[in-house]
């Protein structure tokens, strides 16, 4: 970013035994001289006359008006280089431009129709020279979801109709679940975060906890947009799922759920996220809230499925953190149809109640994990850095240490008992796991764990991994 510096002219004053000067003296001298260039610039008023934009092909420039417009309203030349930054960040956030340059320089007048305006004293000119992606762009990389690994190809055509629209063609190929879907993305000009996404695509995923496969085709459109402090998904989902054994072993319970059914889906989601960091947050809180609507714009499925998270970060002495995570949900199955195997909650493993098989808590019939209709689970974490803090401002801090005590249960429910007897029923045969190990961060997307676990309150049935457990995902209880 090309920026205006206040910097002296002038020799910096040597120091020294010599001189008879104090270091100290000169570092106070300094700041006392920054300070004051800092409130001369705050001080001058400068008016911005013109706001150019070079390097436009394709890209419509009504759309860059709203990403721009708060630039005229700087009064001082630090606001304007405070709001050109703004400006620039929310350019590069379209995702159409590669790169993205600011100049600012003093006004020589601007030209509008057909005759000159002449440069004020105080005018200033800024200039973003901005440099647009390819008509069609290719990319190679790797994804980890909740433990597992996937390949990802993927091809975009990025600003399609010039007002940051994207079109999207996706295929993973991982260790449980291969994917292709096609996608088209169309923000709100001048409001980015609205948005709306329309899907198209078929996955087909292994689960061999349950001893299933499943193949889905499917649509889907989302409406993303932000409301106060909260942000908002509302999305219509239509998907031909096709279910099935992964293994002759397969239990009964399974292969009855095995066939073709059709779901429909209304759902919302509703999320406050003030967290500094999605993989280590070291304060803030984030709440999700998540409803699902099935059965009532048609399909075989027909079910109001709640579910929470909650997630409270707080830092303490020496770069510590103490973390508190709750989950829960809840799914009530409507007309007197049976829930799926496809649409349950489970629980248990290194992304949740850890000390436990990936989904083996809960129901479950010849060694295959049916899931549950109700669930909750509860995690409190605390992180801290590694001894003596190696490669600190730089490797290092990738890594944590990992304390952790989890615990939790998933059940089927009978709604006719009434809520004291649903409660009841959660707080029995809890499982709860402790230990301690290593965190690492991978970017900012995903995290990997290394964690000794001794699991506790197990159950007939249950799966367990007593000892050193292996983790990969984004999303941790």
């Amino acid at each position: 970013m090309g920026t205006v510096h206040a910097r002296s002219m002038d020799p910096l004053p040597m120091h020294g035994r010599d001189m008879g000067v104090h270091p100290d003296d000169m570092i106070e001298v300094q700041e006392a001289e920054h300070e004051t260039k800092q409130e001369v610039l705050e001080n001058k008023d400068v008016v911005v006359q013109h706001v150019n934009i070079e390097g436009l092909g394709r890209t419509k420039e009504d759309l860059l008006g709203y990403e721009i417009s708060e630039v005229f309203d700087a009064k001082n030349l630090i606001d304007v280089m405070k709001k050109s930054h703004i400006a620039r960040q929310k350019l590069l956030r379209l995702g159409i431009f590669k790169e993205v340059e600011v100049v600012i320089d003093t006004s020589d007048g601007t030209v509008c129709a057909h005759k000159r305006a002449d440069a004020l004293p105080n005018g200033l000119d800024v200039t973003f020279e901005v440099t647009e992606m390819k008509r069609l762009t290719g990319s190679y990389n790797t994804m980890v979801g909740n433990n597992e690994g996937s390949m990802v190809l993927g091809v975009k055509l990025p600003n399609v109709f010039g007002r940051a629209e994207k079109l999207t063609f996706q295929f993973s190929y991982g260790t449980k679940e291969t994917s292709y879907g096609l996608s088209f993305f169309k923000p709100q000009p001048g409001n980015f975060e609205r948005n709306l996404t329309l899907n198209l695509y078929k996955v087909t995923g292994q689960f061999p906890w349950s001893s299933l496969k499943e193949t889905d085709r499917g649509v889907s459109t989302e409406l993303n947009f932000p409301l106060w402090r909260t942000n908002h998904t509302l999305k219509w989902e239509g998907v031909w799922r096709e279910l099935g054994c992964l293994a002759r072993s397969a239990s009964f319970a399974v292969r009855e759920e095995s066939g073709h059914t059709l779901k429909s889906a209304l759902s919302h989601t509703m999320s406050i996220d003030n967290r500094n960091s999605a993989i280590f947050p070291k304060k803030g809180a984030l709440l999700r809230i998540n409803q699902e609507l099935a059965g009532y714009t048609g399909g075989d499925a027909s079910f109001l499925k709640e579910d929470f998270e909650l997630q409270v970060n707080r830092r303490l002495v020496w770069d510590s953190v103490l973390s508190a995570s709750l989950w829960g949900g809840c799914l009530l199955p409507i007309g007197g149809r049976p829930s799926s195997i496809a649409d349950r909650f489970y629980l248990g493993g290194p992304t949740s109640v850890r000390g436990f098989g990936m989904y083996s808590i809960g129901p479950q019939s010849e060694g295959d994990y049916l899931g549950g209709e109700a669930y909750w689970a509860g995690g409190l974490h605390l992180y801290t850095p590694l001894p003596f803090r190696p490669g600190r401002g730089g490797f290092g801090d990738l890594f944590r240490t990992h304390f952790f005590l989890n615990a939790g249960n998933l059940c089927n429910l009978n709604y006719g008992e009434g809520p004291r007897a649903h409660l009841q029923r959660l707080a029995e045969c809890v499982r709860w796991s402790y230990g301690a190990g290593i965190v690492l961060r991978l970017g900012n997307i995903a995290r990997l764990e290394l964690n000794y676990c001794i699991p506790m309150g197990v159950q007939s049935g249950d799966r367990i991994c007593d000892g050193v457990q292996f983790g990969a995902g984004i999303r941790f209880l």
